[in-house]
């Protein structure tokens, strides 16, 4: 993982540290994650966020980083979380990118207009949203204090109290023992990963939410 700065010294970049003899230098030149971190405004944040919210953009992040794609190739993607988490999800993401462990896409919810049936339909990775539970709409998201992530929604699909498929395509893969890239299984990568970090994994749940990981396990 490539440290540099932007905005806080936390922050992460690439780059090659210098006064490498050859050795390390071709080591160091494997594909690594490379993210910045930067404060986020509202107009960033767009339909995902409005007054009220229980967290103000001051406190939420802007994560940019690379990925590996479905098609093999690197991408660069961004996830908008809370300050307070953003150490562990460079950690994860890290990790997951390691292991080659493939991401469909990579947006911030704005791009969505706030919505989490367009965002999930569109096979996307995010984090923050301002928003009440999908299928429950008498409690307020952890999506909402942005410490929670949905990963590869089609290939991990949410069923709801109701029995309801979110996304409806994510039917096909509800049969977890039927592999697919980009479905979360335990033991993996990016399971392992968040449960180092001490988030819980919905694939765990009854009805299953297998795109969820939330810091607080809801």
């Amino acid at each position: 993982m490539h440290i540099a700065r932007r905005c806080f010294p936390f922050v992460l970049a690439a780059g090659l540290p210098l006064g490498l003899l050859p050795a390390q230098a071709s080591q160091a030149a494997v594909p690594r994650l490379s993210a910045t971190v930067s404060e986020v405004s509202a107009a960033r944040l767009g339909a995902s966020h409005e007054p009220g919210c229980p967290v103000p953009p001051s406190r939420l992040r802007l994560i940019e980083m690379n990925h590996w794609g479905f098609d093999g190739r690197i991408h660069r993607g961004e996830l908008i979380v809370h300050q307070d988490v953003v150490r562990p999800v460079l950690r994860v993401f890290g990790k997951a990118f390691e292991e080659r462990f493939p991401i469909h896409r990579m947006r911030g919810m704005a791009e969505y207009g706030g919505s989490d049936a367009s965002a999930m339909a569109d096979d996307n990775t995010s984090a923050f949203n301002c928003r009440r539970v999908t299928g429950d709409s008498s409690h307020l998201s952890r999506h909402s204090y942005g410490d929670a992530i949905d990963i590869n929604p089609v290939e991990n699909p949410y069923v709801d109290r109701a029995g309801a498929i979110h996304p409806p395509a994510g039917k096909q893969h509800l049969d977890r023992d039927r592999r697919t890239k980009g479905m979360l299984r335990p033991g993996d990568a990016v399971t392992v990963a968040m449960n180092e970090a001490g988030w819980e994994w919905g694939g765990h749940w009854s009805p299953p939410d297998y795109q969820h990981f939330s810091a607080d396990g809801t």
